[in-house]
């Protein structure tokens, strides 16, 4: 069963004066007293097994696939797709009776070619269709980690078949692993389904992120929440602050909220705009209308609910005697600050980098002037507007960056979690800072990961460990140790501000001056040369900065080609003959395009793959 409550901003409003409102409404679910009540899953695992996962990646999904397996019940099915070139379908669907064969399957999947994400994709589809049942939650769990150059690649058309599929009561959750993968297709796409979308920026993270999926699939205690919103006749609404599918009805405006967990609360936030008003009393504002479908005895049926939501009217001695709401101006300054991101990064796509730039610093303005910066996530959003203006003004706006934004924006306008919130763990630069080995002044403080954040904690004795500290994001480094000049306590004494002259803490010998880099490596690399014979070869098993090549039939010929993310996978690529194998992976230092742009050449040391 599900809960509404909501908050406005204002509780009473000055008569004959237009006034703004914003409207925060919550959809909670019940706590359910047994854990055995949950609905059984019907869930197919669809992994990117192509070259680009080789190495750490694809052990770490591997890993997180069978930690998800084995929390797992009889009651749940499960089947595994996996996909390079082509999909193959490795473990049909089936209750989750034999946990130790299932992970031992999935420990056996080896990476290969290039990346048909809508041939693994719809078979994993097909998977959960041949077990639909309306008493289970039907899911695809979606990972890739490169853009999709096999199949059906059109994202407008993998958008469109994902709603397709929701409305057979399919859901897709779509998680993206490294760098190379299109997060614009990947959210799309989610959204256009029903389910969520995951950014998983290190290796290590897949667990977690797998986690944090199962968390919510197995405490859904509402699906296809559906919300009309009816506002009476001289109320305006002006805006919906989250990113959820919307189309106007008959009834008012019909937004589609999706699946409601028991241990999240789902938001919905509007701007209400409400024209002078006469008489002293009680405005209605809008009429709230939903539905969704649960589980009631063992069946599942559709409820439904209706909530009025009215308004104050006061003389204006009255109004200003009243505060506003505090926690709504948090919340859905939270959310605005989201679709500043996300208007930044299109004006960043069209090469408006100034203009990005000043959207963000903007919005930093804002939240200053609203004196809600003694709030450490907006505290913290405010170094992370900061850190991108400067990425975008410099033209250091990489894809990492841009994952960054959309994925928080995408966390903050729908879910409601804070582990998702603020995720991002691209490194700053402490190369620019001075590096000293000693100090009589100033407090240590440390740099760490948590959670898929980078986070500075004090490590001097006397202050709190376990606060967070307000630090410059584009100098955070993980592991790296600073002397900063002061630490002061925020006002509501929550978390710590970092002010003064910030240093890097080093060893003996290695101090330098503010503003020394690193001195980069020079290499000179030379054109691939290859041992005598494949037995030769040396082997490795990682990729590191590596280029990934693999050897594959085409005809009577052995054609070798770049399946790393970021290389045309059709390119002819300059490659020793004599080691070529069918299928064996191989690790070169760099590969270059050639003088005329239609093929590669493999330069440095060759590797083989072990996997």
């Amino acid at each position: 069963m599900i809960q509404v409550n909501y908050s406005l901003s204002h509780s009473l409003i000055a008569t004959n004066t237009a006034t703004t409102v914003d409207l925060i409404l919550n959809f909670n679910g019940e706590k359910t007293a047994r854990v055995s009540s949950r609905r059984p899953l019907n869930l197919s695992l669809v992994i990117d097994r192509s070259g680009s996962m080789a190495g750490q990646p694809l052990r770490y999904a591997i890993q997180a696939a069978q930690k998800l397996v084995e929390s797992l019940t009889e009651q749940d099915i499960v089947s595994v797709v996996i996909y390079d070139d082509q999909a193959d379908l490795i473990l049909p669907p089936q209750p989750v009776k034999n946990k130790a064969e299932i992970c031992k399957i999935l420990g056996k999947i080896k990476a290969g070619g290039c990346t048909n994400l809508s041939g693994g994709w719809l078979l994993g589809c097909e998977q959960v269709k041949s077990c639909l049942n309306r008493e289970h939650l039907n899911r695809v769990l979606l990972l890739t980690d490169g853009q999709a150059n096999e199949g059906i690649t059109d994202p407008q058309i993998l958008t469109k078949t994902a709603h397709k599929q929701s409305e057979q009561g399919i859901i897709t959750t779509t998680l993206g692993f490294g760098t190379y993968f299109n997060e614009d297709l990947l959210i799309a796409m989610a959204k256009a389904a029903g389910g969520n979308f995951y950014f998983i920026q290190s290796p290590d993270e897949a667990t977690d992120v797998f986690r944090i999926e199962l968390e919510s699939l197995t405490s859904v205690v509402g699906q296809n929440l559906t919300v009309t919103l009816h506002p009476e006749s001289s109320i305006e609404l002006r805006e919906i602050l989250n990113n959820y599918r919307t189309s106007s009805t008959e009834k008012g405006l019909e937004i589609f909220v999706g699946d409601v967990y028991e241990i999240e609360a789902k938001q919905l936030a509007v701007q209400l705009v409400i024209p002078p008003q006469n008489p002293i009393g009680q405005l209605p504002l809008i009429s709230i209308h939903y539905q969704y479908q649960t589980l009631v005895n063992d069946s599942i049926e559709q409820l439904s609910g209706e909530l009025p939501i009215t308004i104050n009217i006061g003389s204006e001695a009255d109004a200003q005697q009243v505060k506003p709401d505090q926690s709504v101006f948090e919340q859905t300054s939270k959310l605005r600050i989201a679709q500043v991101k996300e208007q930044a990064i299109s004006l960043t796509d069209k090469g408006d980098y100034q203009k990005a730039a000043e959207t963000l610093r903007s919005a930093i303005q804002d939240i200053q002037q609203k004196l809600l910066n003694e709030i450490f996530e907006i505290a913290e959003e405010i170094e992370q507007l900061e850190y991108y203006a400067q990425r975008i003004e410099t033209r250091n706006f990489d894809s990492v960056s841009r994952k960054e934004m959309r994925d928080q924006s995408y966390q903050t306008r729908t879910r409601n979690r804070e582990d998702l919130n603020l995720r991002g763990i691209a490194a700053g630069d402490a190369d620019s800072l001075e590096a000293v080995s000693s100090f009589e002044q100033g407090v240590l403080v440390e740099c760490i990961r948590e959670g898929g954040k980078l986070r500075v904690r004090v490590i001097s004795d006397g202050y709190n460990p376990e606060f967070n500290v307000q630090f410059p994001r584009h100098i955070r480094e993980e592991g790296v140790t600073y002397i900063v000049e002061e630490i002061k306590l925020s006002a509501n004494g929550d978390f710590y501000r970092a002010s003064g002259t910030i240093k890097r803490f080093v060893k003996p010998g290695e101090e330098c001056q503010a503003g020394t880099q690193k001195t980069p490596k020079t290499t000179n690399l030379q054109a691939a040369k290859a041992p005598k014979s494949f037995a030769d070869l040396e082997t490795t098993d990682t990729v590191g900065n590596g280029v990934i090549i693999q050897c594959v039939k085409e005809g009577s010929k052995l054609r070798a080609r770049v399946v790393s993310d970021g290389y045309n996978p059709n390119y002819n690529i300059r490659f020793p003959r004599d080691i070529r194998a069918e299928g064996v992976l191989y690790v070169v230092d760099e590969v270059r395009e050639s003088s005329d742009g239609k093929s590669y050449a493999a330069y440095g040391k060759i590797r083989r793959l072990i996997q």
